[in-house]
């Protein structure tokens, strides 16, 4: 059976006509702008932010595409993946009618996305090893089901999922598989973008919060056929990435080379935190990582959670997620401050 994303997105979206704003209408150069209401006296700032942004990111969008090797018509923009979560909801599944799948544990905002939208939510748990229970997940799916949402490498476990279970859910299933990119870039392994021309029903997202340093700024991707990133284009706010996040953005771009340095740091940073905390009594399990952050076991995740806190030291408990049973997740920090957490774990000892 052939994809169709005709038979997926919501029929209120089908015949949406976007919203028009005055940039929309104009193409190409000009010196003089009077076309949007906006103040054309400036502003109290010493730059100069007085025009809206380009609501389509053309030239962000371009320069990505150059980066990451794929088209920039494949290629959408969200005020942090957040936007791109939701805005998946809101085109491509009905309220009170619709379900999606998720793989607990695993990152939050998927289910809390889904029940601000009112949409059925079904979990298929990972496996004990933090692997998909592919089983698990297909005997979920009937024909209401809409979206698929895959964390990879996986957020709180930080591991890889297998990309063959991956491939077989993206032949098999009618629906949206989304896979969540948002620490590829400290993975061994090349992001799924480069399939996207295979898989009509494939969506990536990643972000700058993670690799590139940037998470004050708010830009996430995603990464789609051209005919799904329409869809997204008809439902986003007009100018949902301003200015300033366009501008940096396009500089940290230019300098691509330095974050693949800081990466290959912090992947080395984090194998010399696991081994640190391996040495420590309570420490019962490291998890194995593809992340910029470890998923470990200790003996009292709420005692030491709150015994760092006291010394102004703040990781993630994650002792009431399933599967994480007495699991504290930490990122991997500079030196000095990897340095500074194992010296309080010892005073707890």
């Amino acid at each position: 059976m052939s994809f169709n994303i005709n038979q997926l997105v919501k029929e209120n979206i089908k015949g949406l006509a976007p919203y028009s704003s005055a940039r929309d209408e104009f193409s190409g150069e000009a010196n003089i702008f009077l076309d949007a209401n906006e103040n054309s006296l400036g502003s109290p700032l010493t730059e100069d932010y007085t025009r809206y942004p380009d609501p389509h990111q053309r030239a962000l969008k371009q320069k990505i595409a150059t980066v990451k090797n794929v088209e920039a018509e494949s290629i959408f923009l969200g005020n942090g993946s957040d936007e791109c979560i939701d805005l998946l909801y809101r085109c491509f599944c009905e309220s009170k009618k619709d379900n999606i799948i998720i793989c607990p544990p695993t990152y939050g905002m998927y289910e809390v996305s889904a029940n601000i939208n009112d949409v059925e939510i079904r979990k298929a748990l990972l496996t004990a090893d933090f692997q998909l229970d592919i089983a698990s997940i297909k005997s979920n799916i009937d024909t209401n089901t809409k979206l698929i949402w895959i964390c990879s490498p996986n957020n709180p476990s930080g591991n890889l999922l297998k990309k063959e279970d991956i491939l077989e859910l993206l032949h098999d299933f009618q629906g949206l598989v989304i896979v969540d990119e948002a620490y590829i870039d400290f993975a061994n392994q090349i992001s799924f973008t480069q399939l996207l021309p295979q898989y009509p029903n494939l969506v990536i997202l990643q972000t700058f919060s993670k690799a590139w340093g940037m998470a004050g700024l708010r830009l996430g991707m995603a990464f789609a056929s051209k005919e799904i990133i329409d869809i997204l284009d008809r439902v986003k706010p007009p100018y949902n990435i301003n200015q300033v996040t366009q501008k940096l953005a396009l500089e940290a771009l230019e300098k691509a080379e330095k974050v693949k340095t800081y990466t290959s740091e912090l992947i080395s940073l984090r194998e010399k935190l696991a081994v640190q905390l391996q040495e420590l009594s309570i420490v019962k399990k490291i998890f194995p990582s593809d992340a910029n952050f470890l998923l470990v076991e200790v003996s009292d995740a709420q005692g030491i959670y709150d015994a760092l806190l006291q010394n102004k030291i703040v990781v993630r408990d994650r002792h009431k997620v399933i599967r994480c049973d007495n699991c504290l997740r930490i990122t991997v920090g500079t030196q000095a401050e990897n340095n500074a957490l194992v010296d309080n774990l010892k005073k707890i000892i």
